[in-house]
């Protein structure tokens, strides 16, 4: 790929992951790098993709733009998560097509995986089951870009790939506990407890289930080697490869933010999946990818960056 005289569109690149991901581009040369904001370019409106498309007239799209949150607010909205992701992921990705775009990067979720799916998850097992429930209608939805980029590459030879993320993690995460992932989640409880002297944090559930956490700027990594390097109809897992516990997380992430309170488990609200971690060799084999950021560290710059950047207590 000649990065420097490729036109990119980046959606969602004004974003968490967005802004990593523009950012290496411009670091290996690309130039001309479109980020669509909503004020001007509605997602979830038809017309306003293909003035997108005609104006930009892009070589590559790299679709990061979702409508995402945790357990809460995808409980609260689970219409919205579906339908927003859906209608955005599926006439984009059609529209590019028509638009005679030569690649598209389609970005899925963990939360696609079935409830009970063997750890660590393979991409074949990405059918053998219903996604745990709370995010089912999210997970689904972005699911349904597997499927069409498939079929787009089996009837029309589009080149479209499907990534499969870990939940992400790191400096400019979103700390607004109504929609907030269970790091920023629990670094926020953390430090305004320690700031209040309070002595203990409320948390759903009861801290049994393990995740997996990529590092933002390791994820941005892996989407432009697979860009750059991947041109398979199968989807590619990209994760880390560290398993742990949320009462493990939550422990310590106290530790690092200096939080000496209690833990309480709150188990009236749900746990969601009971186990995620990625088996993550097709990325190595395929394009080369392997997580650098450990979690431990890639904590510490993510507590570093909200104490820095934003005043404990305030959205």
């Amino acid at each position: 790929m000649d990065w420097q005289k490729t036109r990119f569109v980046v959606t969602g690149g004004a974003g968490f992951l967005g802004k990593y991901v523009t950012a290496k581009l411009r670091e290996r040369g690309a130039r001309d790098v479109f980020i669509p904001i909503i004020e001007e370019f509605d997602l979830t409106r038809l017309a306003d993709i293909q003035r997108l498309l005609s104006t930009v007239q892009p070589q590559v799209v790299i679709h990061l733009a979702a409508k995402v949150g945790g357990i809460g607010a995808n409980r609260d909205h689970p219409a919205d998560f579906f339908y927003d992701n859906l209608i955005m992921g599926t006439q984009l990705l059609h529209e590019s097509w028509r638009a005679g775009v030569e690649k598209f990067v389609a970005l899925g979720t963990v939360c696609a995986y079935p409830k009970d799916t063997p750890v660590p998850f393979k991409e074949e097992n990405l059918w053998n089951g219903y996604p745990e429930e709370t995010n089912a209608p999210y997970g689904l939805a972005k699911k349904m870009l597997l499927v069409q980029s498939q079929a787009y590459r089996a009837q029309y030879g589009f080149n479209s790939i499907f990534l499969l993320p870990v939940n992400l993690y790191g400096p400019g995460d979103n700390f607004d506990l109504r929609t907030s992932h269970v790091i920023p989640a629990l670094i926020r409880k953390c430090l305004e407890a320690k700031r209040l002297g309070e002595p203990a944090i409320r948390l759903w559930g009861d801290g049994t289930p393990t995740r997996e956490f990529l590092y933002v700027e390791d994820a941005a990594e892996a989407i432009l080697l697979a860009t750059e390097k991947y041109d398979e109809d199968q989807p590619v897992n990209v994760g880390s490869g560290e398993e742990i516990s949320i009462r493990e997380l939550a422990l310590l992430i106290a530790s690092l933010t200096g939080f000496p309170g209690r833990i309480e488990w709150d188990t009236s609200q749900p746990n969601g999946q009971p186990r995620r971690s990625l088996d993550t060799s097709r990325a190595r084999e395929r394009f080369g990818f392997r997580a650098r950021v450990h979690l431990n560290d890639g904590l510490q710059e993510t507590i570093a960056w909200y104490l820095s950047r934003a005043r404990p207590g305030a959205d």
